[in-house]
């Protein structure tokens, strides 16, 4: 704890003399307001892996802009647009697959992770001077965030916190019980592509933090952590993006400071703190009395 303290400490001294190091601890800090919206859903709808597909199929949207920029002369396609069109047509085809009798989501979600990696790779190995960026598509370069990604990113907190207060009752009752919420007239359809289409916008701006391999991790790590310390959903969102946020910026000033991958860093830090916590409740619950008499 005194390293990530000391880490800490001195990464925050740079941020004043680099304007990059800001922009970093900036989408930080909006990662963890998505992450901690987000996963908390993901989690507790048992949905996770739809975001590692997603993650995953995003690669194919960023490849195919890549390609479609050097040998077509798309340049009004950006990787980033790319990625969000990969990303609504991937929410899109799970929607359909969930709702459908005759798929079977777990087929579906096996399909987009390989074809959507598999394609992601053909198109960016197919253009000269891929290898310089694959590595940061795959675990991310926060210390990359654009400006422009941080108005990104902070759109879309505001469309999820929009999204999640118009929507809270119908949430609520979708997350615990579909088939129940659906019979009882919740459009359970509306709210279910809203979610998906919220998970994947999430996935794309997420990926810049850690990249499409790792996403997975920020999504479920804090969440799963928060749903060691409360039950209660909207307590879990609150203590998932506070958690969430630590982790992302003890991360960032560990790799700062130990020249370490930004990316892995996050999650391996996110996923001891998870340990933590559950050694921690596992000790309080072997100490704490029976209530037998003797």
């Amino acid at each position: 704890m005194s390293h990530v303290l000391h880490a800490l400490a001195g990464f925050l001294d740079a941020c004043g003399q680099h304007p990059f190091l800001q922009r970093a601890l900036a989408a930080a800090l909006l990662a963890a307001v998505a992450s901690g919206l987000v996963g908390t859903l993901a989690v507790v709808r048992r949905s996770t892996y739809v975001a590692g597909a997603v993650s995953h199929s995003v690669l194919a949207g960023i490849g195919f802009a890549r390609f479609a920029a050097y040998f077509w002369g798309w340049s009004f396609l950006t990787p980033v647009g790319g990625a969000f069109a990969a990303a609504a047509i991937a929410a899109g085809v799970l929607s359909i697959s969930r709702s459908s009798s005759r798929s079977r989501p777990d087929t579906t979600l096996s399909v987009l992770w390989t074809v959507g990696m598999a394609a992601g790779l053909a198109f960016l190995s197919a253009v000269p001077g891929y290898q310089e960026d694959l590595m940061g598509y795959l675990f991310g370069n926060i210390l990359l965030v654009t400006s422009r990604d941080l108005a990104w990113m902070a759109a879309l907190d505001v469309a999820g916190v929009a999204a999640c207060a118009l929507l809270w009752r119908h949430i609520l009752a979708v997350s615990f019980d579909h088939e129940l919420a659906a019979e009882r007239g919740v459009p359970a359809r509306l709210v279910d592509m809203t979610l998906a289409l919220l998970e994947a916008f999430s996935v794309v701006l997420l990926s810049r933090v850690v990249g499409v391999v790792l996403v997975i991790a920020l999504l479920a790590i804090p969440a799963a952590t928060a749903g060691r310390l409360t039950r209660r959903l909207l307590p879990m969102m609150v203590v998932s993006a506070i958690l969430c946020a630590a982790t992302t910026t003890g991360g960032l000033a560990l790799a700062y400071d130990r020249d370490w991958p930004v990316g892995p860093s996050i999650v391996l830090l996110s996923a001891a703190l998870l340990a933590a916590v559950v050694l921690v409740r596992a000790l309080l619950r072997r100490l704490k009395p029976s209530g037998r008499r003797g």
